[in-house]
């Protein structure tokens, strides 16, 4: 059975989201302050719903201590700002998605099931620079790993895969997020933009991915034909 990791400190936020979720046949989990949910970390969930207004400690550092073991567990981290940069923060600190509160149960869960999605094992990709090994899910740039969240190694493996085309917005949040996914892609631009800072690349004179204005990105690496 799949396991979820529900940190809310909120009983009327994760009281119902935890019968929904049970509904949808998972096993849940829930924890109501950080280091709990640390504890409960250890138990290997599938995936972690996580506010970032825990007490004891917030829902970023228990995200930063999770990545810092070496957990790829997705992260779908509950945030009660709008504000962009706190939801970029919490993708810098290894998170895969966000959700902004107040929720509509029926988009959480569609982002619930869609980080809890797997691709198939396939054979190591490369490009000059980069190399992909989608069976251990490592990236390297050079001879140095790059440490990717569950979503950022599947953007950076689809960019790869397709180097020196445009792949569209809509073909990245299809394939990435949902193949249902009809909402903004203000989600993938943040993706784009933390992966973009793990390859080094300077958003002015990028090495790695290009922005087509209107259609997408595309992925070329110095060396490339």
């Amino acid at each position: 059975m799949t396991r979820v990791l529900l940190a809310e400190d909120d009983p009327a936020i994760s009281e119902p989201l935890a019968r929904a979720l049970r509904r949808e046949g998972y096993a849940v989990d829930v924890r109501e302050d950080g280091l709990a949910a640390l504890d409960g970390a250890q138990g290997g969930p599938d995936l972690v719903i996580l506010d970032l207004g825990l007490p004891s400690i917030d829902g970023l550092e228990v995200c930063r201590r999770l990545r810092g073991t070496g957990s790829s567990v997705p992260v779908l981290i509950l945030t009660a700002r709008a504000d962009e940069v706190d939801t970029v923060v919490g993708l810098d600190a290894g998170a895969d998605d966000y959700v902004t509160k107040p929720f509509r149960l029926a988009e959480l869960l569609a982002r619930a099931r869609a980080l809890l999605r797997r691709t198939p094992p396939e054979e190591t990709e490369s490009a000059p620079l980069v190399r992909l090994d989608s069976e251990a899910r490592r990236a390297f740039v050079g001879e140095d790993e790059l440490q990717l969240t569950a979503k950022e190694f599947e953007l950076l493996r689809v960019l790869v895969r397709e180097q020196g085309k445009v792949v569209s917005r809509e073909q990245l949040m299809h394939e990435i997020w949902d193949t249902a996914w009809l909402g903004s892609t203000k989600t993938l631009d943040m993706h784009v933009s933390v992966l973009r800072r793990k390859l080094g690349d300077d958003a002015t004179s990028p090495r790695f991915i290009t922005t087509v204005r209107g259609v997408g990105f595309r992925f070329e690496p110095p060396g490339g034909d």
